[in-house]
């Protein structure tokens, strides 16, 4: 039986979500000559050696930006996307921008990494469908409709709705990403934008690092209806290793972290010193079990059983949270997530759909419906 690495690498292994490069922002404000990603880096998840060692052969890097006014968020947005460019051109030996689906072939064929640029959260288009056109044209290829508070025209999550879902001018956004051929991200919206989203999307829609509800209480979750009606969309969820969206156990502490740290803020508004100090004592008196490669697989495994495995993916959110699961603690270790799927009876044409080969279509199938297919060059 071929090896799980080998295997990985004729994919090939494509993530959905990565934070690298605002961790570089925030360690050392993306200035590559403070740091060298061609050794091990352990202040970081992600790193030139571990993704070699992770099989990873494709990546979407998020340009996230914090959520704040238009003349905030763009041009910050342009600036990670900036920042992103700066690292491929760092790399080149192991980084290969990527704008379609044939560029990971050639990308893969160099023995590159396959680097794919997406935006997540609404904010970072400043409500303009000429902004959003210009973010592709510097090779944006996919959108997260919101992060964790509400665009100006969707619903997030993890904030009060005033939409209930899209506006008009939500979903004039999701068919322009349409025409564009970019990815249309669901993951961070709440349910009712899903189901919008999904009714007017004329091409396949992905969650890039989203996990089941069943499994998983927490509204950064997808609920069973929602994964159905992905089958019919033709889309792809991409399972996170998050823990707070893995873990039930994780999901209460963390929901319930939030609440407090809020009352926190509202009770001692003039005292960030003394918010921070009872949020520790708070986080102390509230530990929980680390979540696990085998729950992760559960995740798998149940959306597999209601959207099918076609519709499967990675989203490992490394960078983006500050630990992850046991035995999946850094993007050397996806190669264990595949050695568990296998031990549940995956054949390896299964395991090749869940590690890319399912998002390569929904490339192909968005580029086609676009009539957009070109090469990075």
């Amino acid at each position: 039986m071929r090896e799980i690495g080998d295997l990985l690498r004729t994919a090939p292994l494509l993530d959905g979500h990565n934070d690298l490069l605002w961790e570089l922002r925030e360690q050392v404000a993306c200035d590559f000559d403070r740091i060298d990603l061609r050794e091990r880096v352990p202040s970081l998840h992600t790193d030139l050696p571990r993704l070699r060692a992770g099989a990873v052969g494709a990546q979407f890097w998020s340009v996230y930006v914090p959520s704040a006014p238009p003349e905030v968020a763009v041009p910050m947005t342009l600036e990670q996307i900036d920042a992103c460019h700066t690292m491929l051109r760092r790399y080149p030996e192991h980084l290969r921008l990527a704008l379609t689906a044939a560029d990971v072939t050639t990308a893969t064929d160099e023995g590159r990494i396959a680097s794919f640029i997406g935006m997540e959260g609404g904010h970072s288009i400043g409500s303009s469908l000429g902004v959003l056109r210009m973010m592709y044209a510097l090779g944006v290829r996919y959108l997260t409709l919101t992060h964790n508070e509400n665009a100006p025209w969707a619903d997030s999550a993890t904030d009060v709705p005033v939409h209930d879902g899209l506006s008009e001018l939500g979903e004039r956004v999701v068919l322009e990403m349409n025409g564009l051929g970019m990815l249309v991200d669901l993951s961070h919206v709440a349910v009712s934008t899903m189901r919008d989203a999904l009714r007017v999307a004329r091409a396949p829609a992905i969650f890039s690092h989203s996990s089941a509800r069943a499994l998983c209480d927490h509204p950064r979750n997808v609920p069973d209806d929602v994964l159905t009606q992905l089958r019919t969309n033709g889309g792809v969820c991409m399972v996170t290793f998050a823990p707070g969206f893995v873990s039930q156990e994780i999901a209460d502490v963390w929901l319930a972290h939030n609440a407090e740290e809020a009352r926190l803020r509202a009770a001692y508004p003039d005292a960030p010193a003394e918010v921070a100090r009872r949020i520790a004592a708070w986080q102390d008196s509230h530990p929980f079990s680390p979540a696990n490669v085998s729950q992760v697989a559960d995740h798998i495994d149940h959306i597999r059983e209601v959207a099918g495995i076609a519709h499967l993916g990675i989203g490992g959110d490394y960078d983006g949270v500050p630990f992850q699961p046991a035995g999946l603690e850094d993007v050397s270790c996806y190669p264990r997530l595949f050695e568990e799927l296998r031990s549940r009876k995956y054949s390896d044409d299964e395991l090749l759909q869940v590690a890319g080969r399912n998002l390569l279509r929904v490339l192909r199938e968005a580029e086609e419906s676009s009539g957009t297919a070109t090469s990075a060059g």
